[in-house]
């Protein structure tokens, strides 16, 4: 299936959660701890201005909802694979990390570009999600191989216990809501842009410590 197909699959089956399912439902507790850091490769690119634009509308409506944990402006990101599950302190520098440095030098600031960006929706979450350059596809692919062999498989699986491996989806969280599905306001949001394009976005891939919403990162091996 095509990423396209797949995101508009995602989005229907969606929806139709929701109308089987049309109030918010049970409150629900963070799904991270917020407090910890975990290891995760990806990009910190500059805002294009319609997601911007997109974000600042999704501030206006839902900051004062307090189920909402809506993505910092300047925390947005988008992750090309996590690594661990958040283990660590702020001002740890995870153990033994040198030979995961090695294995991720012949990725460190490669360029990944995602494009063609469109909202995704989960029943209690938007997401912001695009296609990948062929060339990150692969890359991915590769790094994710290449750990699977190491003593860093274990933390890679148990990182992706709920998901395939590695995700299909190439997205940043912008929404996450604690309760079992999204508000009719929100709801409403999403399908009156669920058309549109947000342009792409490009920067550097980076090996980091961050935490849930990557307002801390630290590069590793800076």
């Amino acid at each position: 299936m095509t990423l396209d197909a797949l995101y508009l699959t995602t989005n229907q089956k969606t929806k139709n959660h929701w109308q089987a399912h049309p109030d918010s439902g049970k409150v629900k507790p963070p799904a991270y701890d917020r407090q910890k850091l975990a290891i995760a490769c990806g990009i910190k690119p500059l805002l294009p201005d319609k997601v911007r634009q997109l974000l600042a509308e999704l501030n206006a409506l839902a900051a004062s909802d307090p189920r909402v944990d809506l993505m910092p402006v300047d925390s947005f990101h988008l992750t090309f694979l996590p690594i661990t599950l958040p283990l660590y302190n702020a001002h740890d520098r995870p153990p033994e990390t040198d030979d995961l440095q090695a294995l991720w030098q012949p990725f460190r600031h490669q360029p990944l570009t995602v494009s063609e960006l469109r909202l995704v929706a989960l029943p209690a979450q938007l997401l912001l999600a695009g296609i990948p350059d062929a060339q990150a596809r692969v890359q991915r692919d590769d790094f994710s191989a290449t750990l699977l062999k190491t003593r860093w498989q274990e933390a890679l699986r148990a990182r992706h216990t709920n998901t395939p491996l590695p995700a299909p989806f190439w997205h940043s969280t912008l929404l996450r809501y604690q309760a079992e599905q999204l508000p009719q306001a929100l709801r409403d949001f999403f399908i009156e842009r669920e058309s549109l394009r947000f342009g792409e976005i490009s920067a550097p891939l980076r090996l980091n410590l961050v935490n849930y919403n990557w307002s801390f990162q630290r590069e590793i091996g800076a």
